[in-house]
């Protein structure tokens, strides 16, 4: 008898992809896997190519264990509620064991775990993993690194002006790994064999960079000369500020740099080709893919 699998949070860019990974590259069968939504309305054509759509909302624990019942593997898809998701995702990890869950994947944070963390949500992840810790049932755990499609919102402004201005460490090294590398090491971790897993996987590329050796590669390939200017965090939050950038958004690009600065996404990992048999995508192949869209 087959398994059945569940992806949360499958209206999502990342359960999306996963999904439809799962379906087109993986070869499972529609009925063999669930997409969890809270509105189960925005998957009615998953619903028509046969995939069972549940609603599942962390905000209402009281209906989690149902919604996942009959579930033998579950991916958690790390919700967009920063600073409010840790008791959902907490709740969603009881109600797998209640129900039955047999494993659970999760979609972390690089290394989220220790006191003063530089990353500010990165208690949300911590959390949860420990929750799945202590759940006692097998895991894989996916940290994923930052996305490579993350340049889509800073990289076309820096283009435009020229300057790159950061407060991150110079020199610091930084792996980032593309969305869709991310997607297809979750899939895997999702259907490939196991049976009690308590595994970790750092998810990255082959290949770390500084902000400086970045800016040098888009100048090469996208054609547009940029230079890097390193600002103390205060200096740099008032100046953002001052050019109207939201608050959440200073928040998380200082968050972000401090956790560039400390260390935490300056080591490769094989998790990607481990997992999926493919070698993650370079920063060159992004770069050169995206140049109408960077460039605009």
């Amino acid at each position: 008898m087959s398994e059945k699998l569940m992806v949360t949070g499958a209206t999502g860019k990342l359960g999306r992809s996963v999904v439809n990974l799962l379906l087109d590259e993986f070869g499972i069968a529609p009925t063999d896997l669930v997409a969890g939504t809270r509105d189960p309305s925005k998957l009615a054509d998953l619903s028509a190519r046969g995939v069972t759509v549940r609603a599942v909302d962390f905000g209402k624990p009281e209906t989690l264990a149902s919604a996942f019942a009959g579930i033998d593997r579950l991916l958690i898809v790390s919700t967009d509620a920063i600073g409010s998701r840790l008791a959902g995702q907490q709740a969603a990890v009881k109600a797998a064991k209640s129900a039955g869950v047999k494993g659970i994947v999760y979609t972390s944070a690089p290394n989220p775990h220790g006191d003063n963390h530089p990353l500010f949500f990165a208690g949300d992840h911590a959390g949860t993993e420990t929750a799945i810790f202590d759940s006692g049932l097998p895991y894989r755990i996916l940290r994923n690194h930052w996305y490579q499609e993350n340049f889509f919102m800073g990289l076309p402004g820096i283009l435009k002006q020229g300057t790159w201005y950061t407060s991150e460490k110079p020199g610091t090294k930084v792996t980032y790994v593309a969305h869709d590398d991310c997607a297809r090491a979750a899939a895997a971790a999702l259907t490939r064999p196991w049976t009690n897993d308590k595994s970790i996987y750092d998810i990255t590329s082959e290949e770390t960079f500084s902000t400086e050796e970045v800016a040098r590669l888009a100048t090469k390939l996208l054609g547009k000369p940029i230079s890097v200017v390193t600002l103390p965090p205060d200096v740099l939050a008032s100046n953002l500020k001052a050019a109207g950038v939201p608050e959440f958004v200073i928040t998380l690009m200082l968050s972000m740099d401090a956790t560039n600065s400390a260390g935490l996404l300056s080591k490769t990992s094989d998790a990607v080709e481990e997992l999926t048999g493919r070698k993650p995508r370079s920063l060159a192949a992004f770069f050169e893919a995206n140049r109408a869209a960077l460039t605009a």
